[in-house]
């Protein structure tokens, strides 16, 4: 057995080892039986001038090299180091192929031992983690890491996770292990050499299971933790709760408690809204305390009357963030127990079943590989089967569409069903007080007639102003090129062993007459539809280009479409449409015909056939909703509003066909506030001019009889915040885009020395953002800043928002999901600009098609609808600078029309009031120091 580790890091001039690139530091930490016993490290001579990227990303220069060792100098001493070890490194491959490289150059020869990648047993042992760099390991590990890229600093920040991750990888079930290391021989590393040394020990050593996993067919899982607290009597119970008894209650959960009057006329308003049956209005400003604000009385009303309330988030963040954080608080504080589970739609949750069929699967690529083994571990985990919680790679979505939870064709084993892991989020959710679930879900139950969530006639809708848009999307439909074509590659010819292989096969271990049943023909079939997809998608390209002649200097673009649309590129679309879906129609005339044949000798089928069959009926499904998807779109006459979404530089893969109805009032106002008892609507951003009508008006509510209470943040906006409007700007409408970026960015270039970054810059449109990025980097003014932009920098949003928050000197730059659900408290952001006011383009096909609607029956749709959507968006904005009571920052509105026409005033109106300045930039940069200070 190998105990002993070598954890390397290396600095070097580039990434090409075989185009000349070289070491410039060196650093090793040994690990032996468990302990560092040496660290050596070494600058190392290049004899090559190091470039100044690397100089700016190491700290690393000409003149500390000059004097250090040749490389040949300390080959004696790595190899000494490396003498029977495992060599370890942060992405092995890369410290290994230089050091090889040096090594045989040095006259040496190369290390040929067993090698170990952090990162690929991260990825492993951490399946649920946000990322996989050093930094962000270190970080959630606590390890300091004070000089990151420097190598000494990684090599021992590295030793100290590996020696972690060798701890979790222990105390793992031997069950669990055995799996890993049976799968671990596709890995790049040489970790099954590693598993099967410390399987040998956890067998002399007897391990007991840990008491909180239980083995159910030979998979570890994670047992249910039931929680167990007193429950009050029904006597005991009763609201409103007094002044005194809400702050006793509530200052139970905060270390530091202030009075929340605001959060306390929201829990009474909440309360009134449920127990008179009313719907309800609620915008509470930033620092309220919304959702314990809406909680508590839920509780109460729950508890007392014996109904289940929903609450809907818009997105997993606010979802997470009431489970975990604010429900354990309700826990603490509340003299009862309540029952509360988070339910998300089928798909969300992993099939117990199906991962174990497929556990063992010859043939798998490395992603799938590697995914396996991340679900093995994270089962012994998770309490919810929750795909979310994972952090897959593309590969690992691909191999989760075959283990997600879907209606089966054949009747699950009982022993199954009893822990699948959608079925106990549903049986949960029946006996549950609060059901957690998103607007999607919520719409999809109303859809689908209460079949998919517990009978509810009381619901909570927190960032209650995207319910609009999202009911929008919902009862629409979209086709995008990318997905289209990977469902159709999920059948794939014979050849490439996919689905139309499997189903054959199937066929062939049946009794029926194969000359009726011809591989050719399917296989040609599948041809035909692949051609007639691409030539389909083309043509929506086509059709674009055409109606584009005023959108130059734009790549990302939408275009509006309509039935009654003719010319050359309309026919040939609507032609094309009729082909692709007719070849779609025969392939799923073809497959039923095959599987109605082999669903005959079902009797004899096995449990893997079985799977195989569930598999192809489930592509079934899907081919069957992309032809109704193609019919409504573009055969069926229909009143939805059409557009095509392209990237004019590679229409083909980045195009999508949006179809949605141009109002959704109607609908909801029928099936969902007309059915349910009370439906409380709240958000930070419901009003506009202080008024709820234009968001009754886009969602259906009746306007008469909705409870409506509007509560300030408590913050003092006007002693945190300076509002900024630069008088040297051009109007925005009266130049060209080009013009207008070199103008804003000078700007920005001039705010972000004064401000020394911790700037949120909020654009309006991609392309305006991407050209002020590129001019800002071209300028380098700002070189030694950290420039993040949405769309360029590669992460989520969330992902993004961290990089930010970890730079003293960033510049973070957004557009559409930044305007709002970024949280960045305290001196993290100091400066916010608004480039132009959040107006939704004329053009664009949904606000010209609501603005007809508007027009038509007579009304202005400027202010109807354009004017508050704008408003809603800029409050969103505004939102983002102040987050908590001790926040101070500088807002910059570049967009003049805030102050040179009538409607501006209503902009500033609907924010708290906040000191005003105006005057030339240089102007107001002098003032910005002195406040922030």
């Amino acid at each position: 057995m190998l105990n002993k580790f070598v954890v390397i890091d290396l600095e070097t001039t580039g990434n090409l080892p075989k185009k000349g690139d070289k070491i410039i530091q060196f650093a090793a930490v040994v690990i032996e039986n468990g302990t560092i016993t040496e660290q050596f490290s070494s600058l190392i001579n290049p004899q090559k001038a190091i470039p100044a990227f690397i100089e700016e990303l190491t700290g690393i220069n000409d003149e500390m090299v000059k004097g250090a060792p040749l490389f040949s100098e300390i080959t004696e001493k790595i190899q000494s180091l490396l003498e029977e070890a495992y060599f370890v490194a942060h992405n092995v491959l890369f410290d290994l192929s230089f050091l090889q490289e040096e090594l045989i150059q040095a006259g040496n020869e190369g290390f040929y031992g067993p090698v170990l990648d952090t990162v690929e047993m991260a990825r492993i042992l951490y399946p649920t983690a946000d990322g996989y760099k050093l930094s962000d390991l270190a970080e959630k590990e606590n390890l300091r890491h004070d000089r990151p890229h420097q190598a000494d600093s990684d090599a021992q920040v590295t030793a100290e996770l590996f020696l972690i991750l060798l701890n979790r990888l222990t105390a793992l079930p031997s069950i669990t292990l055995r799996q890993i290391t049976h799968l671990s021989g596709g890995l790049k590393s040489d970790l099954q050499q590693l598993l099967d040394e410390l399987l040998i020990k956890k067998d002399k050593k007897q391990d007991k299971l840990p008491e909180t996993i239980e083995i159910f067919h030979d998979i570890a899982l994670r047992k249910n933790q039931i929680e167990s607290r007193e429950i009050a009597t029904e006597s005991d119970l009763s609201y409103p709760l007094t002044e005194e008894e809400k702050t006793d209650v509530v200052k139970h959960g905060f270390d530091v408690f202030e009075k929340r009057s605001g959060q306390f006329k929201m829990m009474d308003t909440v309360y009134q809204a449920l127990q008179s049956q009313r719907h309800a209005l609620i915008e509470a400003g930033t620092g309220v305390g919304k959702s314990l604000g809406y909680l508590l009385p839920m509780a109460y009303f729950t508890k007392i009357h014996k109904h289940p309330i929903v609450v809907s988030t818009h997105t997993i963040q606010l979802q997470e963030q009431i489970l975990k954080k604010e429900i354990p608080l309700l826990a603490a504080i509340l003299p009862f127990r309540i029952r509360t589970v988070l339910l998300k739609g089928r798909n969300h949750y992993l099939s117990l079943e199906k991962f174990y069929q497929t556990l063992m699967d010859e043939n798998d690529n490395y992603d799938t590989t590697l995914t396996k083994m991340q679900i093995l571990v994270w089962l012994t985990e998770t309490e919810t089967g929750d795909k979310d919680e994972l952090n897959l790679s593309s590969g690992g979505l691909i191999y989760w569409n075959k283990i997600k939870n879907e209606t089966t064709v054949y009747s699950q084993n009982q022993q199954w069903q009893e822990r699948d892991f959608y079925s106990k989020a549903k049986r949960a959710a029946h006996d549950a007080d609060i059901i957690i679930t998103n607007h999607s879900l919520l719409l999809s139950d109303i859809k689908g007639d209460g079949s998919i969530l517990p009978k509810f006639e009381y619901v909570v809708i927190d960032e209650g102003h995207h319910l609009e848009k999202v009911a929008g999307q919902f009862f629409g439909d979209s086709l995008d090129y990318l997905s289209t074509r990977l469902l159709v590659g999920q059948f794939g010819v014979f050849e490439q062993k996919q689905l139309l292989y499997e189903l054959e096969k199937l066929l062939s271990q049946t009794n029926v007459n194969k000359l009726n049943f011809q591989t050719s023909e399917m296989n040609q079939l599948v041809i035909d539809i692949n051609y007639e997809m691409d030539e389909f998608f083309k043509m929506i390209a086509l059709f674009a280009k055409t109606k584009l002649s005023n959108k130059k200097g734009f790549n990302r673009v939408k275009v509006r479409y309509a039935h009654s649309d003719g010319g050359k590129e309309g026919n040939g679309l609507k032609h094309c449409a009729e082909r692709f879906s007719f070849l779609l129609k025969d392939l799923h005339a073809k497959i039923s015909e095959r599987l109605d044949l082999i669903n005959n000798d079902s009797e004899s089928l096995s449990k893997e056939q079985q799977n195989k069959i569930e598999e192809i009926y489930l592509f079934l499904k899907e081919l069957s909703e992309l032809r109704d998807t193609i019919m409504n779109c573009f055969i069926k006459e229909s009143k939805d509003v059409k557009w095509i979404e392209m990237d004019t530089r590679s229409p083909q893969n980045v195009t999508t066909f949006i179809a949605q109805p141009a109002s959704v009032a109607a609908s909801l106002k029928k099936f969902f506030f007309q059915k349910k008892k009370a439906v409380i609507l709240t958000s930070a951003t419901l009003t506009v001019n202080n008024s709820f009508d234009y968001m009754m008006k886009e969602i259906g509510m009746d306007s008469d009889s909705p409870i409506q209470m509007t509560i300030p943040s408590p913050f003092e906006y006007n002693k945190q915040v300076q509002l900024f409007i630069p008088e040297d700007l051009p109007e925005v409408n009266t130049v060209t885009l080009d013009d207008y970026v070199i103008a804003i960015t000078e700007h920005i270039i001039t705010i972000a020395e004064a401000t020394k970054g911790r700037m949120l810059i909020l654009f309006t449109a991609y392309d305006m953002l991407k050209k002020t990025y590129e001019l800002i980097k071209e300028s380098g003014f700002l070189d030694e800043f950290v420039l993040i932009a949405q769309g360029i920098t590669s992460g989520s949003r969330t992902r993004l928002t961290r990089n930010f928050q970890r730079y003293d000197k960033a510049i973070l730059l957004g557009t559409s999901s930044f305007w709002e659900g970024v949280d960045i408290p305290g001196e993290d952001l100091s400066c916010l600009v608004i480039v132009r006011l959040p107006f939704s383009p004329p053009d664009e096909p949904l606000t010209e098609a609501k603005c007809q609607l508007i027009a038509q029956g007579g009304g202005n749709p400027f202010s109807e609808y354009s004017l508050p959507e704008a408003i809603l968006r800029f409050k969103q904005g505004f939102g983002r600078l102040i987050r908590t009571e001790n926040d101070r920052g500088v807002m910059f509105v570049f967009d003049k029309r805030i102050i040179t026409t009538k409607y501006g005033k209503s902009f500033l109106q609907s924010i708290p009031s906040v000191p005003i300045k105006k005057g030339t930039i240089d102007e107001l940069v002098l003032r910005i120091q002195p406040w922030l200070k």
